[in-house]
């Protein structure tokens, strides 16, 4: 049954909509707000504080102050808060869910898979808070004894993004907590709620005053450039595009700040004569669609074998064709509404560029009429490999086709770019999926699965797709410093 008014009335009037800096949900130091829409009806949801940098500097006097107590809590207690904060945020998953819907998009479905997915880090990270080890041992040559020990890395800047407003922060948020560190978080102005929403369940699983501060603002440049210039920030966290990535990494370096980096994608999906045609379909459709194709590791690029790749572009079409556009809050829905209009703008001008160089839409193609920032899911087949779509990431539901000749033709195809965030293949080759392994230039890689994401496995990219792993046990590693002791005798 489709959401009713008095349902997402109500969900919203209980939402935070206040920076929380110091343990407190606050306005604006000079009272702005912005206003948050429903990208599915244009709808207004909420006005919320619009923080300036003097409230960012507030934000890390706070994390700053609450910094040698919060690393100096055992890592027990660390991880039981975390714990508990698991369990509130399952306890509340459908709020989270639709408050997710409701501000960037995606289907109710896959918003409930979000909570799940973004809830796993928070348990994860719970129980790596208490496995943060060293070592001890005499020296090769017998001169005394060194001690290996690790430590907070200090006050953290973390920006996530409006695509995954629940799981982004969550990757960043609970290794920090669960390493001893303390923050500043600032939300994608797009979609900040949900990450306030949770801010309100880590007040509530017992997070010191202090320790997570959360400053939404519409102004990111001039908030980022004070705090990044603050010789007290010891490390910054993003997820968002390689070009603001490459900025902040130069701002980052001024003070030689410990630099996490999740930045674009241009996933490969290698199809080859041998798949399993009805599980690389399968495969084609999540890696593709899933978060309505706004995912730094959504496929991008679909290199399909020149033997099957009619049969496997009208399979996949078939399906596309029947998938349901609209509101994520009504029933049965797959492609959600896209971000905004821009997000629309530039998957018709993709298609439209792909198409003006021969290739052919099988399904979709066009932008529906409004209200809402919609695009139908489309298929193109005879894709050349110098189109845009073929080049750039797409950050929408469009599924392009091109082919490969053998092995070596899909493997250079499939490391042309400048990115290395994810990749798929679809083989019954052993052999074959063994060297791709090697070959393949990616920090993610899916061998006959099209979802690859997991809390406990780490993730991040090569080349331009960024720096260090999120998730996993290296997700910890990020928060922590090394500090070698040596005692003589």
């Amino acid at each position: 049954m489709s959401v009713t008014a008095e349902r997402i009335a109500s969900l919203l009037a209980a939402t935070p909509t206040g920076l929380y800096v110091d343990g407190a949900f606050r306005a604006a130091s000079d009272g702005q707000t912005y206003a948050v829409t429903d990208p599915a009806t244009g709808n207004h949801l909420a006005d919320v504080a619009s923080g300036t940098t003097d409230d960012a500097v507030a934000a890390l006097d706070a994390a700053v102050a609450a910094g040698p107590a919060w690393a100096a809590t055992p890592p027990r207690q660390r991880g039981e808060i975390l714990r508990r904060a698991f369990d509130l945020a399952v306890e509340r998953g459908e709020d989270l869910a639709l408050l997710m819907t409701l501000e960037m998009g995606k289907p109710l479905a896959e918003a409930r898979g979000e909570v799940a997915y973004g809830a796993e880090f928070v348990r994860w990270f719970s129980e790596e808070a208490v496995r943060i080890t060293g070592r001890y041992g005499t020296t090769p040559m017998g001169t005394g004894h060194a001690i290996i020990s690790r430590h907070p890395v200090g006050p953290c800047y973390l920006i996530t993004p409006w695509n995954f407003p629940l799981a982004m922060a969550t990757r960043k948020i609970a290794p920090a907590l669960a390493a001893g560190c303390t923050m500043v978080v600032k939300p994608a102005a797009l979609t900040p709620l949900t990450t306030l929403a949770f801010m309100d369940i880590l007040h509530q699983a017992g997070v010191p005053a202090g320790v997570v501060n959360i400053v939404p603002t519409r102004r990111s440049s001039a908030q980022s450039e004070v705090l990044l210039a603050d010789p007290r920030l010891r490390k910054v966290s993003f997820t968002g595009s390689t070009q603001i990535g490459q900025v902040l990494i130069r701002q980052a370096a001024q003070n030689v700040l410990r630099s996490s980096m999740e930045l674009g994608g241009n996933a490969p999906f290698l199809v080859f004569a041998d798949a399993d045609l009805d599980a690389a379909v399968t495969g084609a459709l999540a890696a593709k669609f899933r978060n309505i194709g706004e995912a730094c590791t959504a496929a991008n690029r679909f290199l399909v074998h020149e033997s099957v790749v009619e049969e496997f572009a009208d399979r996949v079409a078939a399906q596309v064709a029947q998938m349901k556009v609209g509101p994520g809050i009504e029933d049965g829905v797959r492609i959600g509404a896209l971000i905004d209009d821009r997000a629309v703008e530039s998957c018709q001008a993709f298609v439209d560029d792909a198409v003006g160089r021969g290739a052919r839409v099988l399904t979709g193609g066009r932008a529906p009429a409004g209200p809402g920032s919609f695009f139908e899911p489309t298929v193109l087949v005879d894709v050349p490999r110098d189109a845009r779509v073929m080049t750039e990431e797409i950050f929408g539901p469009v599924l392009p086709i091109t082919t490969f000749t053998d092995e070596a033709d899909a493997v250079a195809l499939a490391n042309a770019t400048e990115y290395g965030l994810a990749a798929y293949a679809y083989t019954k080759d052993l052999a074959r999926a063994t060297r791709l392994v090697d070959a393949l230039e990616s920090g993610l890689l899916g061998i006959n699965t099209g979802i690859v994401s997991d809390a406990s496995q780490p993730f991040g990219g090569l080349k331009q797709s960024g720096l260090g792993r999120e998730g996993g046990p290296e997700g910890i590693e990020e928060y922590l410093t090394t500090k070698y002791t040596l005692i003589p005798g």
